[in-house]
């Protein structure tokens, strides 16, 4: 008879260190092992877009050499393609190159949702939309798990900005919460299973992500059914106690022993909760079985790496048809990216490619005849007149421009957020300079989010790759001759101007709180509701050809209408179901105007139409009611629309849905602030009772203050200490100059400049602990003499306990019995 649960006698059979010791990492990038029972060592790796196994030295931030594997377009990039079924190939060629890498764990798809243009890592994010990036996160994790390595998908959750993003605290209401930064989470957990989850630095509503037992127990584990390991993010531990008891499993990198003996030194723990930790520790271990991969899998992965490019391009704008352009036609080639392309963004996301395409090698390969190139513009650097003349005398000889501008790497970068949605002022200008000699223009842009088009009537046609991988070149270029249609639609609004986003002013908050005042109107949400105009619509994407919808059929199951190409050439397209709130959930719930239900990406000969249907599903016509603390469908008459983009929606319908009775009105609907999502207008008074709880009001930092354990480096300017504030004037503000004269961000920079004290211990591999740290913060603090000496003796006192734990459990854990002398135990 089999054992029905193997995973509960590898835990009984373990010891109080061992338990302890496989709650935290071995090292970087690995977790420990306990051969003597045969659970084993994983390997993790970041991955959203391209495996990045290091070589040598270890670093979670890019930093150092790692092995060349396959760039492929980043998550902002792949969401313009609206394919979930690109998604789960990409996904399992992932996993693919992760199992020939020996990576056990790839740290990847990114899930958070994008509250704010600003938000500098929103290239390695999906959407604005849940419901969107619900579909695709899901299959990168069912492809990236079909080659038996575990995914993970992160930050878990309501990482929403980089600056402070290891101390800020987002305050958001439960409603909010619940429909738009974890529905995507809900979605991939329920219908992709993934076997592990990354939780994120910040904390929700006043506590770390990692230890938030309503996150992590009430919401992923019970009521979602996850079974799987919830791993931090890197140096996102805090209280290794306080993580066992609400449900996070696994602490990375390794913190040496330290978390290991504050485990094993409380009383707090409870043993129940510790083994139900450890065996999801284990189970994790136990489920992973990498595929063996044969053959140059680098060379179809670099096809496909370019057929996802192709897929996901976006053509803004094509006055009079100017593009695509036919064979013959003479092109001036302007601007660096066309010759150092910008394919992915900047951080721990980082791949080494395993080859890298050009915009001139590709267009050297078309049949476009190329009659010069001029960079027009140095990274960087301000505008340069005679870059610009050159640039301006080629545009003249052309008969069309192909001028490819973008954001620099400085710009986007993963631990920082941007400053403006404005592209670099020498860009901007040299577009001026080159339409006074050419109208012809096409920009080609690469950027890795939403930007302000102030520029728009200087080009006739716009052809947006955002961060097309490492095979965007060639893929752009395809879209420019006509070989590839443009298919690709936006997965976040672009408005007019920044003041025109929903979190303007309050956007990224360099206070500990970030208070989401907008609740739930965010993207198009807030855009619908507000009736406010925007530069392109959620959704957007022009094409080659021409479609149209018709004959809607609403059932209470799906939609049902007809597609038709009455263009002259092939093309995708990709109708999008949105729905209205019925009357009685409007009235008593706070609802915005319209959401995304489904799509579906839909390839047409010319002439040719599909009958396609769109099923409902659970997500469709559900609420989330804050009093009754859980998910309603409200009955009633709902809005049924088909469109092309949010705000063009040719097809309209109703359907009548049975359900729950509709709650007695939300208070939050007497606010006119909300009920017209006039979110500029919310004052702290309407957030308390959008939010059902009183917050503390707003402080200004002192300008010295006692730093503690959670305060972020970048408070040292604050430090009551002289030496604190030298080291933040003498190091960070210099080092940020530096950074800033050669255009390219210093990655660990920035995460020392945002991360928290305790990180010192929690990032050092047993080379720091607590106690080492006290005494740092001691000296900031103005102890100096006093911490000087304490933080001598911790530091030698951390080397005896860390060798001799270490010791302990390498015995322990192999078999070998204690080692330990008299002198070790004392």
């Amino acid at each position: 008879m089999s054992d029905p649960n193997p995973t509960a006698d590898v835990v009984a059979a373990l010891s109080p260190l061992e338990k302890a010791s496989l709650l935290s990492g071995q090292n970087t990038w690995q977790t420990r092992a306990v051969p003597r029972i045969g659970v084993r060592s994983l390997f993790m790796s970041d991955g959203p877009h391209g495996v990045r196994k290091q070589i040598g030295s270890a670093d979670h931030l890019g930093l150092n050499e790692s092995q060349p594997s396959t760039c492929f377009p980043t998550a902002a990039t792949i969401a313009n393609s609206w394919d979930p079924e690109l998604g789960e190939r990409i996904g399992a060629a992932l996993g693919r190159e992760a199992a020939l890498l020996g990576v056990d764990v790839l740290l990847g798809p990114g899930l958070n949702i994008k509250r704010s243009p600003l938000c500098g890592r929103n290239f390695e994010y999906f959407s604005e939309d849940p419901y969107l990036t619900g579909r695709l996160g899901g299959s990168f994790v069912r492809g990236i798990q079909s080659a038996g390595v575990a995914a993970c998908p992160k930050h878990f959750a309501v990482n929403s900005q980089e600056t402070r993003r290891m101390t800020s605290n987002s305050v958001v209401d439960e409603t909010t919460l619940r429909e738009i930064y974890l529905t995507a989470f809900e979605m991939v957990v329920r219908d992709a299973a993934p076997l592990s989850i990354m939780s994120s630095y910040n904390l929700i509503n006043g506590t770390y992500a990692h230890e938030n037992a309503h996150l992590l127990q009430d919401i992923l584990r019970d009521e979602w059914g996850f079974d799987g390991a919830v791993v931090t993010d890197w140096g996102g531990g805090n209280d290794p106690v306080a993580a066992i008891a609400a449900g996070g499993t696994i602490e990375m990198p390794s913190p040496g022993f330290d978390s290991v003996r504050q485990i094993l030194a409380s009383p707090a723990v409870d043993q129940a909760a510790l083994d139900a930790r450890v065996g999801e520790a284990v189970r994790l271990a136990e489920r992973i079985s990498p595929v063996a991969t044969n053959g140059d899998i680098f060379t179809e992965h670099d096809a496909l790496a370019q057929h996802a490019a192709e897929q996901s391009v976006v053509l803004l704008k094509n006055d009079e048809g100017l593009l695509p352009l036919s064979p013959g036609t003479k092109v001036a080639v302007i601007g660096e990216f066309a010759r150092t392309p910008r394919y992915q963004g900047a951080g721990s996301s980082l791949v080494k490619p395993t080859r890298l395409h050009t915009a001139m090698g590709a267009l050297g390969d078309s049949d476009l005849d190329v009659i010069a190139f001029e960079p027009g513009f140095a990274h960087g650097a301000p505008p340069a007149p005679e870059l610009m003349a050159r640039a301006a005398e080629a545009a003249r000889r052309a008969e069309v421009v192909l001028l490819y501008l973008g954001l620099d790497e400085i710009a986007e970068s993963e631990g920082k957020d941007r400053d403006h949605l404005d592209l670099a002022p020498a860009q901007v200008r040299l577009l001026e300079e080159l339409s006074a000699a050419n109208q012809n223009i096409v920009v080609v842009l690469s950027v890795g989010s939403a930007v302000a088009m102030p520029w728009l009537q200087h080009c006739r046609a716009v052809l947006h790759g955002y961060l097309g991988g490492q095979a965007g070149a060639p893929a752009m270029v395809r879209a420019i001759t006509g070989q590839v249609n443009p298919s690709g639609r936006l997965a976040e609004s672009y408005p007019l101007d920044l003041a025109d986003t929903p979190t303007a002013d309050r956007f990224p908050e360099t206070r500990r709180d970030a208070l989401y005042f907008e609740g739930p109107f965010i993207g198009y949400r807030y855009y619908a509701t507000a009736q406010r105009p925007v530069l392109f619509p959620f959704g957007y994407g022009l094409s080659y050809t021409r479609f149209e919808y018709s004959d809607l059929r609403v059932q209470v199951d799906a939609a049902t209408f007809t597609v038709r190409n009455v263009g002259d050439v092939a093309g995708a397209d990709v109708p999008q179901l949105y729905i209205g709130p019925a009357a009685e959930a409007a009235a008593a719930l706070l609802r915005p105007a319209l959401e995304l239900k489904g799509f579906r990406k839909v390839h047409l000969e010319p002439g040719e139409s599909a009958t396609v249907t769109i099923p409902f599903d659970r997500y469709t016509f559900r609420s989330f009611s804050a009093a009754d603390e859980r998910w309603l469908t409200i009955a009633g008459a709902y809005e049924v629309w088909i469109g092309r983009n949010a705000e063009d929606r040719p097809l309209h319908g109703t359907v009548v849905i049975a359900g729950d009775e509709a709650p007695a009105p939300a208070a939050v609907l007497g606010i006119p602030a909300y009920a017209e999502a006039r979110v500029h207008d919310v004052r702290p008074a309407d957030f308390r009772s959008l939010l059902g709880r009183d917050i503390e009001p707003p402080r200004l930092t002192p300008a010295r203050k006692t730093l503690g354990l959670n305060s972020p480096l970048s408070d040292l300017r604050h430090a009551p200490g002289l030496l604190g504030r030298l080291i933040y004037s003498q190091y960070f503000q210099r080092s940020f100059r530096r950074a800033e004269a050669k255009g390219a961000p210093d990655l660990n920079l920035l995460f020392q400049y945002g991360m928290p004290f305790r990180a010192i211990a929690k990032m050092s591999g047993g080379l720091a602990d607590m106690a080492m740290v006290d005494r740092i913060l001691m000296i900031v603090n103005g102890c100096v003499a006093r911490g000087l000496v304490g933080l001598v003796s911790a530091f030698f006192a951390n080397r005896r306990r860390h060798a001799a734990t270490d010791r302990e459990f390498t015995a322990l854990a192999t078999g070998a019995g204690s080692p330990l002398t008299e002198g070790d135990k004392q």
